[in-house]
């Protein structure tokens, strides 16, 4: 995986004006495009453009290209919704990646869907038309993990925070997957599935660097612990201590010291002890 980040890496590095600039301008005028095509039509368009290997294998081969613009939803209303979100999102995702980093995502993110669809048509998992839907949703989970703390305003009032919304979009995945293994709808389970290993591909170094993290702090937190475990184990440290006697002002915190103004240098003793004691005098 990390070699795989690596070359990526350089691969955007040599060809930095690779890619579509703007990418997600282009995927949501071409699904409004689709959308007018296909009530225009009375829904035939949808049937005749979207994804279905059984019609690629007769020759219409145009499916390849048009299903990455056939929206999940007709609802106007939450397609509106749904292509405001991809459109931001995705402008976000390219001024961090760059745009050749981002092109290369939302590339393999139709390579692995139009795969996943070929391997469940031939293992008889049924010829369904996945469309972009699940790529555009692992997007979300991108911006969440660059930016959890952000609010998203629910019908213009109501904030939430954007790592609650990966949350639900996680468990919306999940759920997909399941009600699909469940039926034994494998081509339904694999969508989902390879949208995020898309983004996981792409989010490696991410996880990576925060794992690296995590064991320093982890080791950071065992140091200072073994630090203050032993520092609590070594003897208390003391201001004076009597020189005949040993006792210390921190074992014995209500006991007097005083130094010997008699004595020759710096000598300390106790209040048993100050005036009983043999004084130190210089040698003659």
């Amino acid at each position: 995986m990390r070699k795989l980040d690596q070359a990526l890496s350089r691969f955007c590095a040599k060809h930095p004006y690779w890619g579509i600039p703007n990418l997600m301008r282009y995927i949501v005028a071409g699904t409004v495009i689709m959308y007018v095509l296909i009530l225009v039509t009375n829904y035939q368009a949808y049937y005749l453009l979207d994804l279905s290997f059984s019609a690629i294998l007769r020759g219409e081969v145009w499916r390849l290209v048009t299903f990455i613009f056939v929206p999940v939803s007709l609802s106007p209303i939450s397609l509106a919704i749904s292509l405001y979100f991809y459109y931001w999102i995705g402008g976000i995702l390219e001024n961090y990646w760059g745009t050749p980093k981002f092109t290369i995502y939302y590339l393999s993110g139709i390579i692995l869907t139009l795969l996943a669809s070929l391997i469940a048509y031939l293992s008889g998992g049924g010829d369904y038309g996945y469309g972009m839907h699940y790529v555009n949703m692992a997007m979300f989970l991108a911006y969440a993990i660059l930016n959890p703390e952000a609010y998203v305003y629910l019908l213009y009032l109501i904030p939430i925070k954007v790592k609650w919304l990966a949350y639900l979009d996680l468990i919306y995945f999940a759920y997909d997957v399941l009600t699909a293994i469940g039926a034994r709808a494998w081509g339904y389970a694999a969508a989902p599935i390879v949208a995020l290993l898309n983004f996981f591909v792409f989010f490696y170094p991410y996880f990576s660097h925060k794992a690296r993290q995590e064991r320093y702090r982890a080791s950071k937190q065992a140091t200072r612990f073994r630090q203050t475990v032993k520092a609590s184990q070594q003897p208390k440290s003391y201001n004076h201590k009597c020189e005949v006697c040993g006792r210390t002002d921190t074992d014995y915190p209500n006991l007097s010291f005083r130094y010997c103004s008699r004595c020759t240098g710096y000598h300390c003793y106790c209040e048993d002890h100050i005036f009983n004691h043999v004084h130190h005098t210089e040698d003659p």
